[in-house]
């Protein structure tokens, strides 16, 4: 196994550990320059990111590494490497946020279509609408989970701006919305190769309108925004509670949408459940079609995984993907990861994979002891930021609406994840008497049948329980 493999099979696990930003910040054009008696040497970019990583991150990269190579990792050095990365084989990466660059470093996947506050070069495989050549139509795998919005883009990408406009697509961390909305942004790019496109996250139009503002580029920022055929702005609820940039975007899809131009957004929940969003913007997000992606199926998961083997011609047998499918079930990026350490530690040992290898990688991921350590404390923290409230008012005596659901999911998850006992639950709740907690659990476990939103808020917590640290 290269250096470069190494170090793409620990970015897959350190990835689902850390938060976006935080990976996206710290992990940028980092690579492994020397691997020598089990001491493994990793470049950074500057003298601040290599206090941070020995700081901050040390002991989760000294254990993905040793996850990678069976515990033949011992020790870990950092060093600054302003200068040219040597040459080497590039690699497909397994993340969807970093790229590969010679030497074995990654760069981070900045969408930085029409950028007019920064000049820096669009990364490769990014093309200058921000839009990355491996997010098409062809390479999404379509299920139960997520064919209706895997439709709905179709029929997007088909007629923009005559049907499903805006059209919003919500779901869990790692499903595929952003390959959504790229592949739209594909499509109508090959039918008609001179319209104008941009795709953007939300906090990059955050920081764009804020660097407007801030230097006096109003013109410029409304002609950036407003001048195109095709706006795609990723994970939208990154606005909520920014009165000015929701002022912003609110005139710029008015312009948008009275021109017939076609809008695609996406967000981790419906536009009605994201918190401090003007009404308004609420009733233009739910003006044409909302489509939401859930976890994907054992069949999906299986798929998925085939098309992955598929691309890195590497041959597991079907009794294998089945394996890796029925214990990694979250999302698309987590079964990737688990993929991808499979794929490396067997490259590095040089041994075939077998069903009992494979289960030790699994058992042995920082996922798994993740999910082992999770504290009952840890879940209430997690529903209260999810529901931008205080732990006191989840545990109090209050019954408001808007804090008794998120106390009654508090209640299921604890029952469901933790195995606690209804007494335990009750008393860990703000001492509630354990026939309250029986009837929460009993609600919410019937309710998220039918309430399609409860149950995608439900998997989103899943999914930040277990990949945030």
């Amino acid at each position: 196994m290269t250096n470069e493999e190494l170090w793409q099979s620990a970015l897959g696990e350190l990835e689902l550990l850390i938060s976006k930003a935080n990976f996206t910040t710290w992990f940028k054009n980092t690579f492994i320059s020397a691997l020598a008696e089990g001491m493994v040497v990793i470049c950074v970019p500057n003298t601040f990111t290599k206090v941070w990583l020995e700081k901050k991150y040390h002991t989760a990269i000294l254990h993905a590494l040793k996850n990678s190579t069976d515990n033949a990792v011992i020790g870990v050095e950092y060093k600054v490497n302003t200068g040219q990365q040597p040459e080497a084989r590039a690699a497909k990466t397994n993340s969807a946020l970093l790229e590969t660059v010679p030497g074995g470093g990654v760069s981070v996947k900045e969408p930085a279509a029409h950028n007019f506050l920064t000049n820096n070069p669009l990364p490769r495989s990014v093309n200058k609408y921000g839009l990355n050549d491996r997010y098409q139509f062809e390479s999404f795998i379509v299920g139960k989970g997520n064919e209706l919005a895997h439709a709905a883009a179709k029929a997007v990408a088909e007629r923009p701006g005559t049907v499903y406009n805006p059209l919003f697509i919500y779901g869990g961390v790692g499903l595929g919305k952003t390959h959504l909305l790229q592949a739209v942004g594909h499509h109508i790019l090959a039918q008609k190769p001179s319209i104008k496109i941009l795709y953007a996250s939300a906090e990059k139009f955050t920081n764009d309108y804020i660097q407007a503002v801030k230097n006096g580029q109003a013109k410029q920022f409304n002609d950036t925004y407003r001048m195109v055929d095709l706006l795609l702005i990723d994970d939208i609820q990154f606005i909520a509670g920014k009165e000015g940039t929701q002022e912003a975007l609110f005139h710029t899809f008015n312009t948008l949408h009275q021109n017939n131009c076609q809008v695609v957004l996406s967000s981790d929940r419906p536009p009605n459940a994201i918190p401090s969003l003007e009404k308004r913007l609420q009733s233009r997000f739910e003006w044409g079609m909302i489509a939401d992606i859930s976890q994907p199926d054992f069949e999906t998961r299986v798929a998925i995984l085939e098309a992955k083997c598929k691309e890195r011609l590497y041959d597991l047998a079907p009794e294998m993907l089945a394996l890796i499918a029925e214990n990694v079930h979250n999302n698309v990026r987590e079964l990737e990861g688990a993929l991808n350490r499979i794929v490396a530690h067997h490259q590095f040992h040089q041994i075939p994979p077998t069903s009992q290898t494979i289960k030790e990688v699994l058992n042995s991921s920082t996922y798994a002891r993740r999910r082992a350590s999770l504290s009952s404390q840890e879940l209430v923290d997690h529903i209260a930021d999810f529901f931008h409230i205080t732990v006191d008012d989840l545990v109090g005596k209050s019954r408001k609406k808007e804090l008794v659901l998120p106390r009654q999911i508090a209640m299921y998850l604890m029952r469901e994840e933790l195995s606690s006992s209804y007494p335990n639950i009750g008393q860990e709740l703000g001492n509630r008497d354990h026939t309250t907690a029986m009837h929460a659990y009993t609600k919410i476990h019937t309710a998220i049948e039918s309430d399609s939103g409860l149950r995608q808020n439900v998997d989103l917590i899943r999914q930040r329980l277990y990949s945030e640290v």
